[in-house]
């Protein structure tokens, strides 16, 4: 496993929409091993594929129900709503208050490229949802409220 270089804000990579995974092999499986270390390294809660510069639909979710890889995720059903702040390792030194789901379920592959679903809830509903705009070119500054500068 190698830690990714993480891209940042401006970087035109983060605004492109990324094309689904059609091959699930050992490439696919270091690319996932790679983004599970970094954001490790990095404390942060999840990363997708553009963020490491790779233009596919392939994200990773650390949160306290585990680890999940979503590949070529959809979301199939929404429900409720909640508000809260949001950061992200592309945007660093800033935090914004978003609105999101309360619940979402989701199909995704997982690694092998077997079908399979899941339902989150609170903060990994947040998680799921900020990671799979990344895979459309989307930012949480694009969805915040306010957005302002954390200081160290």
């Amino acid at each position: 496993m190698a830690i990714r270089n993480v891209v940042q804000a401006g970087d035109e990579i983060l605004r492109k929409k990324c094309f689904e995974v059609t091959v699930f092999d050992e490439k696919l499986w270091q690319l996932l091993d790679d983004m599970k270390e970094t954001v490790r390294k990095e404390e942060g809660a999840g990363l997708a594929a553009p963020q490491v510069g790779i233009l596919r639909r392939a994200v990773v979710v650390d949160v306290k129900e585990g680890f999940y890889e979503l590949i070529n995720p959809v979301i199939t059903e929404a429900k409720g709503e909640q508000r809260g702040y949001e950061g992200c390792l592309s945007v660093r030194g800033k935090r914004g208050v978003v609105s999101r789901p309360l619940v979402v379920k989701a199909e995704y592959s997982d690694r092998n490229g077997k079908r399979k679903k899941l339902v989150a809830r609170g903060f990994f509903a947040r998680a799921v949802c900020h990671e799979l705009d990344h895979l459309d070119g989307i930012l949480y500054t694009d969805r915040a409220e306010r957005v302002e500068t954390v200081k160290d």
